[in-house]
């Protein structure tokens, strides 16, 4: 074997690892290396071995803390599909709505105590929050290609992990008409019969209010004319689930992998994707900076934007954000997707008004 392959064997083998390996977190004592469970069958595998042995040297242990938005059995299971190739790593969670996660991580920064490695939270304008204030970590995770540009920050700060687009669920129990987009839910047949989450707690929603406020279809007419309509303002998207589930509205402004989620259940659910367009948020994902285990922060990140990642995701019920990763089987691809959006500057500069106006209205 001449010296230029072996060159290209040991290369491919570190990167083949390079998805959990990084140096040990100081505070952290360094895990044994993985041993080896075959014999190398040709020649290649055994001038690799010593290259191959070295890398798992680096593999990443220690302790990360996440802290999301995700439901926690679905963040659970991101977990484990994480630990099945870092087993080494503990990851702790702090769960609740985007909203709240926000606060508590500038809460922490003027503490001088943040406690979260990673951040996985509803939307871009969040993140651009605390891009801003200088907490976010830039890293390029080497699992990009395949997410469209337009979900990935040009800083890499953050990159979006799936597509979550914001619909209309309705229960086939009470409703034989289904609506065909926002604008019907202001109407006569659903008075006092829709219920939404507020963009007070859910960051999905804050995004949704900031978007299609500034649609010229719908507006703050839009939200007004919900408000005359008698609608329900609960807390998060869960809330919203529970209550078109159990028949208690007939329709709710919701997300789309919790209406089919529900629908997979048996439950008697239909989600509409509204003829206006969806609002479309995609989960981003960043390491904050102030993290004490950055390299197992940055292997949490590559695991969730890698195909085995992106495949959890669409088995978890999620859009993947990843070209060819077939989306769940009751969901439309992004590419199928109408979306409706806004600049993000503008929503980020306009939220706590957007949030100001909506309370006006709700009051």
């Amino acid at each position: 074997m001449n010296k230029k392959m072996a060159l290209i064997l040991t290369t491919a083998a570190v990167m083949g690892l390079a998805g959990c390996s990084g140096q040990t977190d100081k505070t952290e004592t360094t895990a044994a290396p993985a041993k080896t469970t075959a014999e190398p069958a040709t020649q290649a595998k055994a001038e690799t071995t010593e290259a191959s042995t070295e890398a798992e040297k680096k593999d990443v242990s220690g302790k990360i803390t996440l802290y999301t938005s995700q439901p926690e059995e679905d963040a659970q299971k991101l977990i484990d599909g994480f630990n099945k190739e870092c087993p080494d790593v503990t990851v702790d969670v702090f769960r609740s709505g985007t909203e709240e996660v926000v606060s508590k991580v500038l809460a922490e920064q003027t503490a001088g105590a943040v406690q979260a490695d990673v951040l996985l939270v509803a939307d871009s304008v969040t993140f651009e929050t605390l891009k801003e204030q200088d907490m976010l970590l830039p890293y390029e995770s080497p699992e990009l290609k395949g997410i469209p540009e337009e979900y990935i920050d040009k800083d890499h700060m953050y990159t979006g992990t799936k597509v979550i687009t914001t619909g209309i669920a309705y229960n086939t129990d009470l409703v034989k008409d289904a609506p065909k987009g926002f604008a019907d839910l202001t109407g006569e047949a659903f008075k006092d019969a829709v219920i939404m989450p507020s963009p007070l707690y859910s960051g999905a929603a804050a995004y949704n209010l900031g978007v299609l406020s500034r649609n010229e279809t719908l507006g703050w007419d839009f939200f007004q004319g919900l408000k005359d309509n008698g609608i329900t303002v609960d807390k998060g998207n869960g809330a919203i689930q529970k209550a078109v589930v159990a028949g208690e509205k007939s329709c709710g402004i919701l997300v789309d992998y919790m209406a089919n989620r529900s629908k997979n259940d048996g439950a008697p659910v239909e989600f509409v994707y509204p003829e206006e367009g969806s609002p479309a948020i995609t989960e981003p994902i960043g390491v904050l900076k102030d993290s004490r285990n950055q390299e197992a922060a940055e292997a949490f990140v590559d695991f969730v934007l890698s195909d085995e990642g992106q495949e959890l995701a669409a088995s978890i019920g999620y859009t993947p954000v990843k070209e060819g990763v077939a989306a769940p089987e009751g969901l439309k691809s992004i590419d199928q997707i109408k979306t409706i959006s806004a600049d993000t500057k503008e929503l980020y500069s306009s939220r706590d008004a957007d949030k100001e106006k909506f309370s006006e209205i709700f009051q």
